[in-house]
């Protein structure tokens, strides 16, 4: 009995986020109010918010009065969302020899989710920016020729500034490894030293880069997507299940000699500022294929207000290596 449900709940869901290159990036932000949606009743959670006051405003005149002006609200919505893996003992034995299994076991299952979680939020990308209401959001240039069409100092910063004078926001760049590899090569990526890290963390162009090959990349073409994000651009919240789904269990089949771990999930990883719609969704909770469409997503933010932009550009295969080897 080296799980205890009460003691390894929290501290999974406190591992995965310390594991989580996107959450130390700061693009993902976990707060107490993102928690409690999570925790909230059904499916949907309605996040409803004013808009920005608009208008000119008038010189005053002793002749007529100021016209009222009106304030308005929209609503953003975020999808519940509900995840769960089991394994048998025989996956996890060799670690029980361990001076404390409990870490040794959390520190797998925490790994897993953060794997698990990057992969939810590119499918997520994958459907919003795929969501004609997201253009403005997007930096095209794969239809260019030659260099124009490659990623590199000019193109990036045409990217960023798809946000405008908003773009100072934008803190975080999520790319597939021939990217990094692409501009390794030319020296482009530093390294530099954060506090509190014992690795260096590489950088682009001042931004903190990560490398994960779950993005897509044509190696015919050397056609990908980059993503650019700013800090908190990703709301997430982590649920307790509410009593109804015990988020850890134990048993054992005691004929078969077989110990089980099961670890479930309940939470949210939203995109603020773009609602989920809920137009194909077939289950109780959405799958990753289902995420990735963009028929489920809709832009309710400017989007100066969004903080995330997709770079679609090449690298050059002749100085990269698309299989991520």
């Amino acid at each position: 009995d080296v799980i205890v449900p009460e003691v390894f709940n929290p501290y999974v869901i406190q591992r995965t986020m310390e594991l989580s290159a996107l959450y130390q990036s700061g693009i993902v932000a976990n707060t107490a109010e993102f928690d409690r949606l999570a925790n909230s009743g059904g499916t949907l959670v309605h996040m409803p918010y004013w808009e920005d006051l608009t208008g000119d405003d008038e010189v005053l005149s002793d002749q007529g009065a100021l016209t009222p002006g009106k304030i308005t609200a929209g609503q953003d919505v975020a999808r519940r969302q509900a995840r769960g893996r089991a394994w048998g003992v025989n996956d996890l034995a060799h670690l029980l020899a361990g001076d404390d299994p409990m870490r040794a076991i959390g520190d797998l299952v925490a790994s897993y989710w953060a794997r698990r979680f990057q992969a939810i939020l590119l499918a997520t990308l994958e459907g919003v920016f795929a969501s004609p209401s997201m253009a403005d959001n997007v930096h095209d240039i794969t239809g260019e020729e030659g260099d124009a069409a490659l990623i590199n100092g000019n193109t990036f910063v045409d990217a960023t500034q798809k946000l405008g004078d908003a773009k100072g926001q934008l803190t975080g760049v999520v790319m597939h490894s021939a990217t990094e590899a692409y501009l390794a090569k030319q020296q482009l990526i530093e390294y530099v030293q954060e506090a509190g890290q014992s690795d260096r963390v590489p950088t682009y162009m001042g931004k903190r880069v990560i490398v994960d090959d779950g993005l897509p990349f044509d190696t015919a073409t050397g056609e990908t997507v980059t993503y650019i994000f700013g800090p908190g651009a990703i709301a997430m919240g982590n649920g307790d299940g509410m009593g109804a789904v015990p988020l850890t269990e134990t048993d054992r089949d005691s004929l078969a000699g077989e110990d089980y771990l099961i670890n479930r999930r309940v939470f949210i990883l939203h995109p603020r500022g773009v609602k989920w719609t809920e137009n194909t969704v077939s289950g109780a909770f959405p799958t990753n294929a289902e995420l990735a469409n963009p028929a489920n997503w809709q832009r309710v933010y400017e989007p100066k207000a969004i903080r995330i932009v997709a770079f679609k550009h090449k690298v050059d295969l002749g100085d990269s290596n698309g299989n991520g080897d």
